[in-house]
């Protein structure tokens, strides 16, 4: 079943210098459960395009619907209730608050969402294998550690679409690995449909599916076997 169905979407800038297509002419169907990665140079529109998945951006033309709906645009009290409901979003700079403990930067997502479920918090913590660091503060754990936490805090209120834009950027490639493994068993435990931007092409082993994007267009769309 299609979770999103994206056609013809275009995201256009008008500069002093003309106009920029940052999209241009995008059509996209994702399935519940898979596990996207946009790959692409900078610049390439990769990052556009997740705004717009998660309506932090409006499109200038072409349609988006998710799961049946069709999503706000130029509204944004209707796009940001649209993210509460259905979106989880993971940074490359963690975005942890540095005086809450690892528990309750989780716990706070949960009573801003109005699911609050401390039991809850602790097994997601235990998903993501930081059940022994649950009272130790962001700056008293590793970048991957804490990276961990944001994955735990960003499915802690149980969404639909699971989004992240250059996750591992600032890690090395064995903590990224332990990342990338947290993330992937979450998402199939919370059965959560995730898309993910990279340039980086060892993370291709852990997507379903990765779609190559270029100049605002999609250059190539092909499924993958994922470890």
């Amino acid at each position: 079943m299609s979770l999103i169905k994206i056609d013809g979407l275009k995201r256009h800038y008008e500069m002093t210098s003309g106009t920029v297509k940052a999209l241009d002419g995008i059509d996209i169907e994702i399935e519940q459960g898979e596990r996207v990665i946009l790959l692409g140079p900078s610049g390439s529109g990769k990052t556009t395009l997740l705004n717009c998945l998660s309506a932090l951006d409006s499109p200038t033309d072409g349609t988006y619907s998710f799961d049946g709906n069709e999503v706000p645009r130029n509204d944004s009290e209707k796009m940001t209730s649209f993210r509460r409901e259905n979106i989880g979003y993971v940074f490359q700079f963690f975005n942890l608050l540095q005086d809450l403990t690892v528990r309750e930067n989780i716990q706070l997502i949960q009573e801003l969402s109005g699911k609050k479920d401390p039991q809850r918090a602790l097994e997601l913590l235990e998903l993501v294998g930081l059940e022994n660091e649950v009272d130790r503060f962001p700056g008293e754990i590793s970048g991957g550690q804490q990276q961990r936490v944001a994955i735990a805090r960003s499915i802690a209120k149980r969404p639909s679409l699971l989004l992240g834009d250059e996750l591992t950027g600032n890690l090395d490639t064995e903590t990224s690995r332990k990342v990338m493994d947290a993330l992937v068993k979450a998402c199939e435990k919370e059965q959560i449909t995730s898309v993910f931007v990279t340039h980086d092409e060892s993370l291709v082993r852990y997507a379903t599916r990765v779609i190559r994007i270029d100049s605002g267009k999609i250059m190539s769309d092909e499924r993958v076997n994922a470890e």
